[in-house]
Parts: structure tokens; sequence; C-alpha cells
């Protein structure tokens, strides 16, 4: 089976209709050889910033000499980047060889298993092939029921930013999606909370004790901002530093910090990282989609920002970074996201929107879009395509304008595409 043709077969096991559990991926996984019993790892749950946490605290690991695995959802352009070590996406031979078995095995159980699940399990597999020290798994949806879940005790549960999402899932309230989150919180496993809400960190708190996990929240208190531009941020941070990250936006230093309190946790727990690796690794991280800088005169700003947290995250680093500037706005939505608010967190800034529709069944038309926003008095124009989308908006654009593509990640991709990125 080619790489290709494995992607096809697992991207045909829906998980919609199923029922939510771990009994699917825990039998696929014996029927495997159980091979993530053989893994350890850093697990990573949150409604925003687990790419980009995820992906510095890999960076350090792998600066530290480690041999690092790292698992991530969705994927911009190639299937393959889910599946990562040491910074490389799994090989085509890999993912058609380790595919063909997971789904051969998915397929004779009396239940079979889901898309999400043949992808955990086909991870496990590769990470234990591939000899990781560690692996930074990101949790798919949630945490308690998420296939992920299925790992004994992480070396270190990790939770970002909670918001309101996916919430005929997870719960109504912060409270309750906290709850779903710190679900992958085990005795054994030190956690990182990321500093938020009283209320969500009332619910992690209480079980922390109840596992007996030791627990560090990140202290924004102590962050200092040395300086922070087009060129990337500096700063330092519990009285030491100075670190240096090429990610944009001030919540990517929110992120940062909860790196860099999972590498001291890691360190205390045994693990070789040297403060020079720490450095390193946090120079080196890269994220792409995330407030990334793709084009110059004008400038392209890519986010793959995809709820009203977010777009509020995005407008404030526009401001950052472009103060009095007003921005073309290449967007689009899914439909059953709450898009009044999430561009509504654009329109102060909004020269123009340009929409387009995803490619995903659940994505808003870019005229119902394009309507919207003209009933809210803004400039629109709306596009077939990402590249004719893209068009327009460069031709719209001056050598000092900027023009900001988010909305949804099932675009992202394709407009890195369009721009010779990927």
């Amino acid at each position: 089976m080619t790489g290709q043709e494995a992607v096809e077969r697992i991207h045909q096991e829906a998980w919609i209709g199923r029922e939510p559990g771990l009994s699917r991926i825990t039998k696929l996984l014996s029927m495997v050889g159980d091979p993530h019993k053989e893994l350890k790892f850093v697990h990573i749950t949150g409604t925003n910033g687990k790419g980009s946490t995820a992906s510095m605290t890999a960076s350090i690991l792998a600066a530290a000499g480690l041999r690092v695995g790292l698992y991530t959802s969705p994927h911009l352009w190639r299937f393959h980047e889910r599946f990562q070590v040491c910074g490389r996406p799994i090989p085509d031979e890999a993912l058609g060889r380790i595919g063909e078995r997971v789904i051969l095995a998915g397929r004779q159980m009396d239940d079979p298993a889901t898309e999400f699940e043949l992808m955990t399990a086909l991870g496990m597999l590769y990470f234990r092939e591939a000899q990781c020290d560690l692996v930074v798994l990101e949790v798919g949806l949630g945490g308690r029921l998420d296939s992920t879940n299925v790992i004994p005790a992480p070396e270190v549960a990790v939770i970002t930013n909670i918001g309101l999402e996916h919430v005929e899932q997870l719960g109504d309230t912060h409270a309750k999606i906290a709850g779903e989150k710190a679900g992958i919180i085990k005795p054994g496993c030190d956690t990182v909370l990321y500093h938020q809400r009283r209320d969500v960190e009332e619910v992690v708190t209480d079980a922390c004790r109840h596992a007996g996990s030791p627990m560090t929240v990140t202290d924004p208190d102590s962050l200092e901002v040395l300086s922070t531009g087009r060129d990337g941020q500096n700063f330092m941070y519990r009285g030491e530093g100075p670190y240096h990250i090429n990610l944009l936006g001030h919540y990517q230093l929110s992120n940062a910090l909860t790196a860099l309190d999972i590498a001291a946790v890691l360190r205390r727990r045994g693990w070789p990282i040297s403060r020079e690796a720490v450095m390193q690794g946090m120079r080196e991280a890269v994220w792409p989609a995330r407030m990334e800088l793709a084009r110059r005169s004008p400038d392209v700003i890519l986010d793959g920002g995809h709820n009203p947290q977010c777009m509020g995250a995005i407008r404030q680093a526009l401001e950052e970074l472009y103060p009095g500037k007003k921005i073309l706005f290449l967007v689009g939505v899914l439909e059953d996201k709450d898009y009044h608010a999430m561009v509504g967190q654009l329109l102060p800034l909004a020269r123009a929107f340009i929409t387009i529709t995803p490619d995903s069944q659940r994505a808003l038309q870019a005229q119902a879009l394009a309507d919207y926003l003209r009933g809210e008095g803004a400039e629109a124009h709306s596009c077939e395509t990402v590249e004719q989308g893209m068009e327009k908006a460069l031709s719209m654009a001056g050598p000092e304008d900027v023009v900001c593509v988010c909305g949804s990640l099932y675009m992202i991709g394709e407009a890195r595409h369009v721009l010779g990125l990927c």
C-alpha cells in the first residue's frame, strides 16, 4: 500500500455517529502490539495554543539531543505532517506500510476503528519504530475520551488556554470543558497549566489533587518583554533569558511560557535539558500558519485562527505589528462556527474583505459571508477559490499594505501552497 492509498482508506473511516470512548483504540493498539506502552509522552490539550506549544516543546527537546516525536492535527498541506520525528514528516514508505497494518487490524474489529483512532495507532507504531525518547502528543478533541488518552501516565500533562468550542461534545461552560480536558491528568505525571480563568484553574487544581499530580501554573507576571516586531520577539521569564522566538503575536509569548515550564518540569524529572538547549529550541521553533509572515511588500500574514478567541488574538497582534494600518482580510469560515463574532473582531481593522469557501462540507459559502459583511457596512468581494482570492487581495494591495489570511485551517495550507511555501 502506498502512502496515498493509506491516507485515502483512513479517511473513509468516519467518526460521525460513533460513540466516543477508549475501547476501540485500546483494542486496536492491542492488536498491533501496544506500541504506546513502550513510549514516553508530553500530552497536550486545550482550546487554543496546543500546536504552537507542542512545536516549541518538540524543538527544545530536539535541541537537547533527544529523539522526539510530534503528533499534531490537522495537517496544513500533506497528511504526513501529522507524524514528525525531529521535525521531519513520516516518509511515504513508512506511512503506506504502517497504515496498511493498522487499517487491516481496524477492519477486523467488531466495532471498526475510526479515522482518528487509525491515525493515533499509526503514530504510535511509527514513533516506536523510530525509537523516540519522548513523543509530544496533541489531543484531537477534548481529552478524557480522546483516543490519545489511551496512553499511560505521561511525563507531563499540559493544558493550554481553554475557550468555548465543541460545546455539544465537551460542555457549555469553561468549567465543564476544563473537566473534560483535565481527564488527561493521571497519577504519576506532572501537570503544566497555562494561567487563565479562575474557574478553569480550580477544576484543573482539583484534578491534580485527586491524581496526586504536582502542578505548575505559568506566571505571566514574571514575563518581561524586551522587544517585539516582525523579526520576532525577545523576552525574559522567571528571571532567565533572554529568549528569542520567531513566532509573532503576544499570544505566542503566552505559549512560550508554557513550553518553558514544560522544559523545566522535564528537567526536574531527570531529562537532560540544558539552559542552552532551551534557548536554542525556542529560537529555532517554527509553527506555520500562526501569525506567519509569509511574504513581504505587501506583507502577507497567515493565521489558522478559527474561533472568536483566536480572532481576538489576531486583531491584537495586527494592531501591535501594524499600528494604525487598515488590513485586507482574505477570509473563509465554517458555517457551524460563531462566524458573526469571529469577523466582528476584524471589522474595526478592515479595509476590505475577500471571502472564499473553505474546502469542507461544513463551509459557509463565500457569497453568504460576503453578503453578511456588506450588511455590517464592510467592503466585501467573494471568490471561488483560495488562489483567486489571493490574486484578488494582492491586486488590491500596494507595497506598504497588509493582507491577512485567516478564518479556517482548511484554507491556510492551500494559501501557503499558492504562495510557494509548500
